[in-house]
């Protein structure tokens, strides 16, 4: 997202990809609750669920960038997109009995902990879908980097391509919400810290790196969520924007200091 949109900024959490997420398992949660079943039936249907609600997001932000070019005004829009999905969910909260409600508030705050091996038989081949399906962009990505008008020039398919890495993006934002909750600043800050260790703008590179360094930082995160103790944890969220709001912060002020400089 920030290779195609060309902004440091850019990630699921802000351009509203996983609040489309959330939006349909909270469909599945508190507008189906009749129908809402665990085992693997019910997990493929919470992740068809959000899939679809993040594919919504992803091809409102497609359809607007077909004809809006600045970059920043996508970003916004993307980010009312994600305002108008809360509010939805927001109606869905009022309507729904107080155990569904209760469940859905908790599922909202991030756990790796609620993941169970049957769920994880879901979601395995999911995210390795959905990497596979990146990693059939990387070219792509590469020549975007200069780009859109020098990755024509290489003979990229820009719309093609752009239906790729939006799919493999709704594939991965939709199946890890859907099991582990909306969690904020990863997406954002993990590619950045990976720019750093690497020093590299390979897309090939940075994929491989942005994969390990996730993993990491997440499990770093559940352990802190941990420490408590007591049987107490943390929302996985508190963690993760103490991580990711420090480097999104310092992003911002480096970009500041290049302009002034410039």
């Amino acid at each position: 997202m920030q290779t195609v949109f060309r902004n440091p900024l850019a990630g699921p959490y802000v351009l509203g990809i996983s609040a489309g997420a959330s939006l349909g398992v909270a469909i599945m949660m508190m507008g189906m609750t009749a129908g809402y079943v665990m085992g693997a039936t019910g997990s493929w249907m919470i992740v068809l669920a959000a899939f679809l609600g993040a594919s919504t997001v992803l091809f409102l932000i497609f359809a607007v960038s077909l004809h809006i070019r600045d970059v920043m005004t996508i970003l916004i829009l993307g980010i009312m997109f994600g305002s108008i999905t809360l509010s939805l969910i927001s109606i869905l909260q009022y309507f729904s009995n107080e155990n569904v409600l209760k469940s859905f508030t908790v599922w909202t705050m991030g756990s790796l902990n609620g993941v169970t091996p049957e769920q994880l038989k879901v979601l395995a081949p999911c995210v390795l879908w959905g990497l596979v399906v990146s990693l059939l962009t990387v070219k792509a990505l590469n020549a975007m980097l200069l780009g859109e008008n020098y990755a024509r020039s290489l003979g990229v398919n820009i719309i093609a391509s752009r239906l790729f890495i939006f799919s493999s993006t709704g594939i991965l934002a939709g199946s890890v919400t859907a099991f582990c909750g909306p969690i904020a600043f990863v997406g954002i800050a993990v590619p950045h810290i990976c720019r750093m260790l690497f020093r590299t703008a390979d897309q090939r590179i940075l994929l491989a790196g942005s994969v390990l360094t996730g993993a990491i930082v997440m499990l770093v995160s559940d352990l802190i969520s941990l420490l408590p103790g007591n049987g107490v944890v943390l929302p996985i969220n508190s963690v993760t924007t103490f991580i990711g709001i420090p480097v999104i912060i310092w992003i911002i002020v480096r970009n500041h200091r290049m302009a002034s400089l410039m």
